[in-house]
Formats: structure tokens, sequence, C-alpha cells
């Protein structure tokens, strides 16, 4: 497997592979940038088919977190790890401590948090090999913890100013919004769109979590099959990436797509598919921002809860840029986006540290 020679390689300063026979690990680490501080970004733990794949999702994922601490101006650049294994079967506290200690050799170069499919009590158990993770435990009123409600609260904010600007509506209520996957992030941003008043629908694998958000916040169930093209106002991807694709787009009925999921478009050449159709497409690593805001503040230490909130209500003016943006130049949402945070990758503004 030739990994620089790969689509989703995009001058990655280093990829590695770890393995420890002991407990079974296999997990990839993916630095794309440090030019703007240590490569942070979470962990995801995923049954991945092959290698290649997964190779291809850490790829993709580290490019993504680069431009999203840019984008969001943290002191972090941007990496990703992903372990492959089933995350409902194979966890083991010695599985994560064992990733711990990989994390470790990187030097401090890397930054770990939660992602798809691992949690708080998986990071405390890589805590005890190294101090590079976040989204641990946290005080009441301080920053940090599962930053999953916080990814959320940007999502929700950022579907309000998508809505605000295609549709001229300063609320939610009455409005249809499509939800797929209510894992961690989108069973908290369906609570939130369900106390604005909005009609919920909901899609995922499992039945339980499905289950759960129908039960608190009225929502309609509907197939995994079928939520992509239901005639909604909104459309909230918050699963797996690469679900907007040419087949996909054509059999989309809906004016806005504003998710959690990262890497929504399966390429970039996808946006222009959604501009043609007058599909107004909020950039994931902008929208999904605020769990990555968390991790920063918890990481770098004495910032308060409040402070945190308060940098994820930036997250609507930055969306609004970018649409203003797109439309005066004529050009897609996501590759407005793009540009911004190469340039400001290259620039190397002086950020704080709160």
């Amino acid at each position: 497997m030739e990994v620089f020679d790969r689509p989703e390689f995009d001058g990655h300063e280093l990829v590695s592979f770890g393995h420890d026979p002991a407990t079974g690990l296999k997990a990839i680490i993916a630095l794309h940038s440090t030019a703007l501080g240590p490569a942070a970004g979470g962990c995801r733990m995923w049954p991945y088919a092959s290698t290649a794949e997964a190779v291809a999702d850490v790829l993709r994922l580290s490019r993504g977190m680069s431009y999203k601490n840019a984008m969001a101006q943290l002191p972090f650049g941007g990496g990703k790890a992903v372990i492959i294994g089933d995350a409902r079967k194979a966890k083991t506290p010695e599985l994560f401590e064992a990733f711990g200690r990989f994390v470790e050799s990187h030097g401090g170069r890397y930054i770990t948090a939660e992602d798809v499919g691992t949690t708080t009590t998986d990071m405390s158990n890589v805590a005890r090999a190294t101090r590079y993770v976040s989204g641990l435990g946290r005080a009441p009123g301080e920053a940090g913890g599962d930053p999953g409600p916080q990814t959320a609260l940007g999502v929700f904010l950022g579907i309000k100013a998508a809505v605000k600007f295609k549709l001229g509506r300063a609320d939610l209520a009455g409005l249809s919004v499509a939800v797929q996957g209510v894992g961690g992030v989108g069973y908290h941003l369906c609570g939130m769109l369900a106390g604005e008043g909005a009609r919920v629908l909901v899609a995922d694998v499992h039945a339980a979590a499905l289950e759960l958000v129908c039960r608190e916040f009225k929502a309609t169930a509907v197939s995994v099959d079928e939520i992509l093209s239901r005639d909604v106002d909104v459309l909230a991807p918050c699963a797996l990436g690469a679900v907007l694709d040419a087949s996909s787009i054509a059999r989309l009925r809906t004016r806005i797509i504003a998710g959690a999921a990262n890497n929504q478009l399966a390429q970039g050449q996808d946006g222009t598919a959604l501009s043609a159709a007058g599909i107004l497409y909020a950039p994931d690593y902008v929208i999904n921002a605020g769990g990555i805001i968390s991790v920063a503040r918890e990481y770098y230490g004495g910032a308060t809860q409040a402070q945190v909130t308060t940098e994820i209500h930036g997250i609507p003016q930055r969306l609004t840029e970018i649409f203003e943006r797109a439309r005066r130049e004529n050009r897609t949402t996501n590759a407005v986006a793009d540009q911004m945070a190469r340039e400001r990758l290259t620039r190397r503004p002086q950020l704080l540290v709160a």
C-alpha cells in the first residue's frame, strides 16, 4: 500500500502505524500539519474492512482537522487517529492504555481526544500512559469533558445561521430537520432542535439510540435508506463521512445541508453539484468545531465552560462570512472555506491561548 500515492494524501507530515499484540491494538495516527501548533484531533474506533480503508479515513480526517483548527483560530495543527476494531466488542482499558503509549511516542506532536466509537472513559485510560490527551472529566464550570454536546451546540447555531441566510428565518419553529445519526452529537442536536419547535426526523443504525431520541424529543423515525431523500428544510448528516456523492445528491430534497459529520462531501466537486441544485452547504469543519474548541481550552487549561460557549457562538459569524463570500464570488461554500483555511495555515497567524 503506497501512502504517498493515495488521493487522500495531502502533504501529510507523518503517518504512523501502531500495533500492540498483547491487547490487539491496531492504530494509525496521521499528522497533517503542525504549522499552528501540535496536531490535534480525536481518536476514532471503527471496524474498517481493510487497512487501506482506515488509512484513507485517517488521511481525510486529519486534513479536515488542520482546516477546522485554522478556521476556529485555535493553537492547534491537524491530526487524527483511528483504531481498527468494533467499539461495541473489542474495547478494553488495556487497549486504550496501549494506544496512549502510541500517542506518547510522538513526543507531543499529536494530541488525542474522543471521536466516533470512543468516550471520556476511554480517554481516561489513554491518560494512564500519556499527558497528550484531552476530553477527560472536568469539575463543574470548567472547560472540557465530553466534546459531543459542544459540537452539537455549534451545529445547532450553524443551522440557525444557514436558515437565516437561505430562508430569511430567525427561528426554527415549524421547520423540518432530518438528522442522520443520533449518537453522541446527534442526540444532543435533536434536543436543541426540538426545543426550538423544529419537526425532527431521525435515522440511525442502532435501534436503541433511535428509540431514545424519538421518546425524549418526539422525533419521527425513518429508515437509514430514506433519511437523505426526505423532503425537509434542513438535512443534518451526523454519522460518518462521504454521504454526499453524485448518487445521493441526485436524490436530495432539502434546501440546506448543515450537520456534524466530518468529510460529508465524497469529493470536492460534489459541492458544485449541491450549489447547482440550489442547496446551501455549511462546510463541515466550520460548523462542527464546537468540540475541538472545548478540547483545546481543556488541554491548555484556565478556561471556563462559559468561555467555551462564548467561543462556540462565533461559529455562525464564520459561516455567514463564507456564505456571503461564496454568493458574491459565485463559488461553492466548500471552495471558499478551503481557501480561507489554507491561507490561515500559510500565514501562521498569532493565536492566543486562553
